[in-house]
């Protein structure tokens, strides 16, 4: 007990006596993090949860480093009958002509540069030529390439138009050099979108974009608007909260400014770190303030209390940081050590979180701990107006009305925790999983609603990626190979979540078509004789655009099929992967052909599966933690199984309310049990911290230890709970529909928490009052949190 209390008496005199030096300090530390908010980095592509090291990894890498980088297409379409009046359609062509020119645009496929390839008998070859002119036209000659595209070209179907011809759409190939990079971003925001916006405005229409570079853009802006949302949302919620609890404008002020700096040293580490903000580091922020504020209120509720008791201010201030340290710096430990299982993941984006937020939680904790000790010794002592909350009615009746549950109720409290436990269990079994890339964004903003329109349109804008390896140079224009392709690609048509695929087996039909004149009838593969004869008219052809080029590799080793996917479930992509690799095992003899599917839809399904497999070890570990955590306190194994339940009930509670409400486990909201269950922990050991004192002063009589420790922390867990609460809300106020859930979740799960803490808990202790009083808990180590008799024995 000595060494402690001499230890956390040290802390408070070197605290208390070097006030202006800690100012110094913190004020040097908060500038030179401050400088470190120009290196912040928002990510510019989707999260990849997997390890570098995972072969599904390694398959996109490879692909990537082949056929480059697969995500650099925007589309624009217009759904407009009158699309061929001469006045809509030119103006289509100055606005294509306009992006063409753009030097971030590797190429276009649009109506103004729609070419056929013609058959030159006397030169023996294929040149390729315009359909339309559009430097030099007639209104007529619009009507006839109308006729032209729709009814005669149909290498342009679901390219350039949709299969009924309603919907015109371009295709716009972004440099891939830009794609993840912030010129993306400027080119995007600085020059696509007015433009577009120019055009609808002129115009009365309304154009559709879409493709993986512009939905990236978007919805990172979103994120960066967020935080900024979420940030002042937070610090207002939360000052209003802690008003009206302590009703004092300078406890407000003095924790607002002290969750202020937590947030500066937030954005500062992630500076320093180098880190990109993402969905999940873009949450750390509002985290810190959510999490910052009940250390305030633990420290400024037990330094208001001692005022009250004796009235020496001095005195307060160290018995605050003598009584509450301890048991803060424990509490604190144990919500860094929640997030920091997340760094022995393998996942890049997991371990980045886990180290900022358990850095950022530590930090918080330290201000915490300094300022407001240092704060209140510059201010006058709290007047009784200040103190006056310690002595609400309705926080007496609240306390009264556990205390009555407690005493007489305990049957029912077990009946209605089983039943709870129960009905979580049978929730668990109704969750399911989604691995969807474009799950979370925001549902309501006019992209997503773009999204939608081409799914219905062109089915779907997500890419999927299939990679033939003939295994030998040559073999990807064999015509055995391009005849497997073809079989391939009739079954993915079939498939009709999928959109028609795109392969070099277009271009070798579109070949064959001009070989006979131009014939839409002749769009097929040709056949053993008939390539002989193409063949000798292929040596002059060149693909100007290089939009086959992109599907076969310098070597002509390797054919990419690309497919597009429409919004839909995770277990029907599953699905879809299963059946797409029965019929491509069963076209491809594996000894001749290595296929492989990749692209970032299945890459970020299987982040998904590996991140809940990553949740279930991250959150044993966390367990484990607060199991040793519990064992130094008490050195009882019952001791720990009861400081577990309260805890692990509400995450089954809310794994349940997931299950029956349909909200599926996806990488937001995988995060709600390892943060929930890690601040939830912190009312169990503030509860248990004061109960082992009671029992050292009452000579081990557990229901009398119980009860006063029920009332002594039932104030402050009550305050800290309504705070992490609505704090937790603040998210639900989001566009994205992960940040909602989790918002809401943990909201849930630390209210559950707080009643089992300060109910259920209490009842356990009082049932087993004959077991768990033994010699090991007297023999248990001693913390730092002591009675005024103790300390006055000391």
């Amino acid at each position: 007990m000595r060494r402690k209390n001499n230890f956390w008496g040290t802390v408070a005199n070197l605290i208390l006596r070097n006030r202006f030096l800690i100012i110094g300090a913190i004020v040097l530390v908060t500038l030179f993090l401050s400088s470190q908010w120009q290196y912040m980095r928002f990510t510019f592509t989707e999260a990849n949860l997997l390890p570098s090291t995972h072969p599904e990894n390694i398959q996109y890498d490879s692909f990537v480093k082949t056929f480059g980088e697969e995500g650099n297409l925007i589309v624009i379409a217009l759904k407009e009958e009158q699309f061929f009046e001469p006045k809509i359609f030119e103006k289509w062509i100055v606005l294509n002509r306009k992006i063409d020119s753009f030097q971030e645009v590797d190429f276009t496929l649009s109506t103004n540069n729609v070419q056929e390839l013609v058959k030159d008998e006397k030169l023996k070859s294929f040149v390729l030529k315009s359909v339309f002119d559009i430097e030099d036209y007639e209104l007529s000659d619009i009507e006839k390439f109308k006729q032209k595209l729709l009814l005669e070209l149909p290498f342009y179907k679901n390219i350039l138009y949709d299969s009924d011809g309603q919907t015109i759409q371009s295709a716009i190939y972004l440099d891939k050099n830009i794609v993840n990079t912030i010129q993306r971003k400027d080119f995007i925001f600085k020059t696509f979108i007015p433009l577009i916006n120019t055009f609808e405005k002129d115009t009365g229409l309304d154009v559709k974009i879409s493709g993986m570079p512009y939905i990236r853009t978007l919805n990172a802006q979103n994120i960066v608007d967020e935080i900024g949302v979420f940030v002042l949302s937070a610090m207002l919620l939360t000052s209003l909260i802690f008003f009206l609890f302590f009703r004092s404008f300078r406890a407000t002020f003095i924790s607002m400014f002290v969750v202020m700096i937590g947030v500066m040293w937030a954005f500062g580490i992630l500076g320093l770190l180098r880190y990109e903000i993402t969905i999940l580091t873009a949450l750390i922020p509002p985290l810190i303030i959510v999490i910052g504020v009940p250390n305030c209120i633990f420290l400024i509720n037990k330094y208001q209390q001692e005022v009250a008791k004796h009235g020496n201010m001095v005195k307060s201030l160290q018995r605050v940081i003598m009584k509450i340290g301890n048991a803060t710096l424990m509490t604190n430990l144990t919500t860094a050590s929640g997030f920091a299982t997340f760094i022995l993941t393998d996942s890049k984006v997991l371990k980045e979180f886990g180290i900022v937020a358990s850095i950022n939680i530590i930090a918080i904790f330290l201000l915490s701990l300094l300022i407001i000790p240092i704060a209140y010794s510059f201010m006058s002592q709290p007047s009784k107006k200040h103190l006056k909350h310690l002595n609400s009615l309705y926080l007496k009746r609240f306390v009264k009305w556990m205390e009555d549950r407690v005493k007489h109720n305990r049957i029912n409290v077990y009946i209605i925790s089983i039943f709870s436990l129960v009905m979580g269990v049978i929730g668990i079994y109704q969750i399911n999983i989604s691995g969807s890339i474009i799950e979370d964004m925001p549902k309501k903003s006019e992209f997503f609603k773009d999204i939608l329109f081409f799914d219905a349109e062109f089915n779907g804008i997500v890419p999927i990626e299939i990679i033939v390896d003939s295994r030998r140079k040559g073999g990807a224009t064999r015509l055995s190979t391009l005849k497997r392709i073809d079989k391939l690609e009739q079954y993915i048509e079939d498939i009709p979540e999928l959109s028609t695929p795109i392969s070099s087996v277009s271009g070798v039909k579109f070949i064959k078509q001009a070989y006979y004149n131009g014939n839409p009838n002749y769009y097929k593969l040709p056949t053993s004789q008939e390539n002989s004869f193409i063949a000798s008219y292929l040596k002059n052809v060149e693909d100007s655009k290089g939009l086959m080029q992109n599907y076969v590799d310098s070597t002509a080793q390797f054919n990419r099929v690309t497919t597009f996917m429409k919004d839909i479930p995770t277990d029907r992509i599953e699905e879809i992967e299963d059946d797409l690799l029965k019929e491509i095992n069963r076209i491809f003899p594996p000894e001749r052909y290595h296929v492989k599917l990749t692209g970032k839809t299945l890459l970020y399904l299987k982040g998904t599966h590996y991140l809940i497999r990553n949740l279930i070890i991250s959150l044993s570990l966390a367990i484990l933690l607060i199991a040793v955590f519990m064992a130094y306190m008490f050195r009882s194994f019952k001791m720990i199984v009861i400081s577990l339940i309260p805890n692990l009930l509400p995450l089954i509670i809310t794994a349940g309310v997931m299950g029956f409400s349909g909200i599926p486990l996806k990488p937001s909201t995988i995060l709600v049990f390892s943060i929930a269950f890690g601040i939830s922990v912190d009312d169990t050991i503030h509860f248990l911290a004061k109960y082992r004192q009671e029992l050292i002063a009452n000579k081990w009589k557990i229901k009398t230890s119980v009860y006063i420790a029920l009332r002594e922390t039932a104030v402050s867990m009550f305050y800290t709970s309504i705070v992490l609460f609505f704090g937790f809300a603040v998210f639900m106020s989001s566009n994205f529909g992960g940040t909602v859930a989790l918002g809401g979740l943990v909201s849930v799960t630390l209210l559950f928490a707080m009643l089992a803490n300060l109910i259920l808990l209490p009842s356990l202790l009082i049932s087993l009052e004959d077991t768990v009083s033994n010699e090991k808990v007297i023999k248990a180590p001693k913390i730092n949190i002591i009675s005024d008799e103790d300390r006055k024995k000391s």
